[in-house]
């Protein structure tokens, strides 16, 4: 009944008012976790450390991204799981994936204690430490490095306390930690006198704080309950957790590739011109923490609009999705145009915030960066933007390279060769040129994700019209008795199989049917549900099953085959349905196959493809079936282990029908 109610609030209530609604919890919480990197730069720059000191944070910051995509990669993963499992509503696998997720950041937070211990300073000479930097770095990382745990475990935690149903709980979390780190960087820094050390101190209380509130919520969740077994570790579980995550992680890691060319080229550059290496790292530093609030602002405005659009496009409003995406993007549009007018105008009045406001050559150097590395933010604005409305919609192909343009293939190659070109011309003027590398990059990055969103649209517009579901299709109760699921390779006649085993058994099969009924239940198309294996990119499949409206789909359709299976004997039909119904006693799973040759001309006579587009149909649908039964199993598709009958159908469909029916009543 309350899914019902939220999927009608999805599919009539008016776009504004739920963008609101749902856009503003993310906005403040991604604006609270920003700050706990913000608030350490605008003390010590504010300190008598001056610039130097927010060189110094600025150059541990990428490592701490690092430590931060491994949290997110498995938390986002898990949480993901877990709302995987609340639709199936099975609390076995939700503790042991969730377990095993703590156990894997807990040992991963270890080896990088380690690691970064034993090859400190290569590791911040890298990211650009200079030996004016060095010490302080060093200082700071080594406070910073020991919570690592701690660190890590937060961020992984309260991704899965807003999975299990309370982001205020994780909000809180991260508000509390924000809030000791404001109120102890000025009495540890100037109080005390602590310097850089105090900056590290205020920011690992405030983050043990956030870590042993979320420690506590784990002994009252709502949906899963952790025991000692939950914490061994079960990695063919946690496999599709960490595929489910791996979003996040990619996300993160370019940032840190981002940051590494950039202070690379800073430092190289920076020391043949005026400005020195730590003026231009420094300002860069301050850069990517103002930079990190525009666009968690847009990253909070889209996040917002994920559940309208991915309703909405599986339903087939179309309409609805158009009109959601134009919202977005006027919505972020403002967000970039004010962010613009700000770093054109009046860049000084963010530079001061962060300090150093007395030394001429920073000042300068500063107001140039955000007058010119900044000039077409409003361009990354709506790039990230397109991003995730893509991964929204189910096109995660289209996401990535949206993303991974401006970022990794423009950003980094040119960030690397103008400053090159001006600096052999003219010495001394790298330095400036490396400005130009982001508004350039912005330029393409903007013209690709203009160029991917006409034609989405284009696509979307040539299938709109929904396809309605027969009231016809219904679940037909029968006696009970065998349950019997195929699966089958492409072109092994599993269909007409799995049809006349049923006639035999004189009960239902069930084929399209069950994503006809699934459809009905959530309110999404019906061509969609059906077609979700054939839509998922050949490319990124676990990603694009991974997505929101995907596993919508998925879930309502594992619930359709459980209530199939209790209303009585049955036939069923692919969907992973062996894997659903696995806790069922009386289920027989069979697996059609076939050589390939057999395959190709079956697919011939039956729609009439050539023999070349036979073998690409075949490579395409198996490889789209596996991904899809890897996805919801983690177990192989085909593996004869999985079931009780592997069947060569070149044998004859007759002769196999009768293979499997006299099975059944052997086994019975």
């Amino acid at each position: 009944m309350e899914q019902t109610k939220q999927n009608r609030m999805l599919g009539e209530e008016k776009i504004s008012k739920l963008l609101v609604k749902f856009s503003i919890p993310c906005i403040l919480s991604l604006l609270i976790s920003a700050l706990y990197n913000i608030v350490d730069q605008i003390f010590v720059g504010n300190s008598a450390l001056g610039y130097l000191g927010n060189a110094a944070t600025g150059i541990v910051f990428p490592i701490l991204i690092i430590a931060q995509a491994f949290a997110w990669c498995i938390g986002d993963g898990c949480a993901a799981y877990l709302s995987i499992c609340q639709g199936k509503r099975d609390t076995q696998n939700a503790h042991r994936c969730i377990g095993t997720g703590i156990t894997v950041t807990l040992i991963l937070s270890m080896i990088m204690l380690a690691l970064c211990a034993v090859w400190k300073e290569p590791l911040l000479r890298l990211f650009g430490a200079s030996d004016q930097t060095i010490g302080m770095a060093t200082e700071y990382f080594t406070i910073v490095l020991c919570f690592f745990p701690a660190f890590m475990l937060m961020n992984m935690m309260n991704a899965v306390i807003r999975a299990d149903g309370s982001p205020a709980v994780s909000m809180a979390s991260m508000s509390l930690g924000a809030i000791l780190n404001i109120i102890l960087d000025p009495v540890f820094i100037f109080g005390l006198d602590w310097g850089i050390a105090g900056a590290a101190w205020a920011t690992v209380i405030g983050q043990t704080v956030s870590f042993l509130v979320s420690v506590l919520y784990f002994f009252r969740t709502k949906s899963f309950r952790l025991t000692k077994k939950s914490f061994v570790p079960h990695f063919k579980i946690f496999t599709n957790a960490l595929k489910l995550g791996a979003s996040s992680f990619i996300t993160q890691m370019s940032i840190v590739v981002i940051s590494l060319a950039c202070n690379i080229m800073l430092a190289k550059y920076g020391a043949l011109s005026i400005y020195g290496q730590d003026i231009p790292i420094s300002v860069i530093s301050i850069e990517t923490k103002v930079f990190t609030i525009v666009i968690n602002i847009v990253v909070g405005i889209v996040l917002g609009g994920q559940p309208i659009l991915g309703y909405n496009y599986g339903a087939k409003k179309y309409d609805r999705v158009k009109e959601t995406y134009r919202t977005i993007l006027i919505a972020t549009l403002a967000v970039g145009a004010v962010s613009t007018l700000i770093f054109e105008i009046c860049p000084q009045v963010v530079i001061h915030i962060f300090g150093s406001g007395n030394d001429a050559l920073y000042l300068d150097y500063a107001t140039r960066t955000f007058r010119i590395f900044l000039s077409l933010v409003i361009f990354t604005c709506v790039i990230k933007m397109s991003s995730i409305f893509f991964q929204a919609v189910g096109k995660p192909v289209m996401a990535v390279i949206a993303s991974l343009t401006r970022d990794i293939v423009c950003f980094v190659p040119l960030v690397i060769l103008i400053p090159a070109f001006f600096e052999g011309n003219q010495p001394g003027s790298g330095i400036y040129a490396i400005l130009f590398a982001a508004p350039a990059s912005d330029i393409v990055g903007m013209i690709v994700a203009v160029c991917l969103t006409v034609r989405y649209f284009k696509t979307m517009e040539s299938r709109e019209g929904r396809e309605p579901v027969p009231e016809s299709t219904v679940i037909r109760p029968s006696q009970k008795g065998v349950i019997v699921t195929i699966a089958r390779e492409h072109g092994s006649c599993g269909k007409r199989i799995a049809q006349l085993v049923a006639d035999r058994m004189g009960v239902a099969c069930y084929y399209k049917e069950m994503t006809a009924l699934a459809a009905q239940q959530i309110g999404l198309d019906r061509s969609f549900v059906s077609n979700i294996n054939e839509n998922a990119p050949e490319l990124l499949r676990s990603l694009y099953l991974s997505t929101n409206v995907v596993q919508k789909a998925i879930i309502a359709q594992e619930q359709i085959i459980r209530k199939i299976a209790d209303s009585g004997s049955c036939v069923l039909v692919g969907r992973a349905a062996d894997y659903v119904l696995s806790d069922y006693p009386d289920v027989v799973r069979i697996f059609i196959h076939a050589p390939k040759e057999y395959r190709v001309k079956k697919v011939m006579e039956m729609y009439g493809d050539t023999e070349e587009a036979g073998w690409k149909s075949i490579a395409r649908s198996d490889a789209a079936r596996a991904s899809y039964y890897n996805s919801i199993s983690g177990g192989e598709w085909g593996d004869p282990h999985g079931y009780h009958l592997c069947i060569d159908s070149s044998c004859g469909v007759e002769a196999a029908v009768s293979t499997i029916c006299d099975y059944i009543k052997l086994r019975n």
